[in-house]
């Protein structure tokens, strides 16, 4: 029986342009092959992003990103909700 698919919005805080943050999110995204979604700058400096999977899946990959880049990482905010297969891949959206 398959695993529920959930989404994750997060948007992080910091000094997290210009820094590889998206770049960084799209490798670890490559490590968790099941991982779906995208990663993007927002005007006001954050950046947001989108991935879809089972809960343990987001979980390990969001607990990566948050350790590779704690040094920039100020704050995030996880919102939690069902998942909608409407990502195929991880990538960075412009």
């Amino acid at each position: 029986m398959p695993q529920a698919s959930h989404r994750a919005q997060v948007t992080f805080h910091g000094t997290v342009q210009g820094v590889g943050f998206r770049y960084t999110a799209c490798r670890i995204a490559s490590r968790h092959p099941h991982i779906t979604g995208a990663v993007r700058n927002e005007p006001n400096g954050s950046v947001a992003l989108t991935a879809e999977g089972t809960r343990q899946q987001l979980e390990a990959f969001l607990s990566e990103i948050i350790s590779s880049m704690s040094g920039y990482i100020t704050t995030h905010n996880v919102q939690w909700s069902t998942g909608t297969p409407s990502y195929h891949a991880f990538g960075i959206e412009r």
